[in-house]
């Protein structure tokens, strides 16, 4: 069992510093601030999530997470994602932009990946507020790159949707098949880590 041990933590090892080389650029994380051509429209809003790394491996993380979790906090979680990135932006809108909320969300990546490679269980109510705290960083800066009026709350629809896809397809895919495999959420997890450790040097 030692030498299987071993390889399990060279290839964690070997994975988490590619992954902090992939991510060890500030292009990743929002560069400059927030100073984008304003998003506008469902499709979007929907695919905005999806081209941001960090969006990305903090909702995937969390879903993956959430795969190991009580069964109330499992089913909730993607909902949790997509009413926290609504009150983000809501926020932003209403002109309350969260302070070091690039780093925040840098950071949250960083906590993602950590809840997943330890596959810490957390209280039901402790795991959703915990959620939904690092997710309202990710929705206030969507929110702070939205166009005005309609298409704005259509953009806001898309995001909140593809958030929740995002999430509920980690914990798909942990309940399918790796939960019996702890060990490759172990190393995806520390693949995060170093993914948020990238983005946090990046900010």
């Amino acid at each position: 069992m030692k030498p299987l041990r071993y390889n399990h933590i060279l290839c964690a090892a070997r994975v988490a510093l590619l992954a902090l080389i992939a991510c060890w650029m500030p292009a990743f994380a929002h560069p400059g601030g927030f100073t984008h051509a304003p998003v506008a429209g469902f499709g979007a809003g929907f695919v905005h999530p999806l081209t941001g790394i960090d969006h990305l491996l903090a909702m995937f993380a969390i879903g993956l997470w959430s795969s190991r979790q009580t069964l109330a906090l499992r089913w909730l979680t993607p909902l949790i994602v997509a009413v926290a990135m609504a009150g983000g932006a809501t926020l932003a809108w209403m002109g309350l932009s969260l302070f070091g909320v690039e780093f925040g969300i840098a950071f949250s990546v960083l906590l993602a990946g950590v809840c997943l490679c330890t596959l810490i269980r957390l209280p039901a109510a402790v795991g959703a507020a915990s959620i939904f705290a690092l997710l309202l960083l990710h929705g206030n800066a969507h929110g702070t790159e939205l166009a005005y009026g309609a298409e704005a709350l259509q953009c806001m629809v898309g995001f909140m949707v593809s958030s929740a896809l995002i999430t509920g397809v980690g914990c798909i895919l942990g309940g399918r098949g790796l939960t019996a495999r702890p060990r490759l959420l172990r190393i995806a997890g520390a693949a995060v880590v170093a993914c948020g450790a990238g983005l946090i040097l990046s900010v």
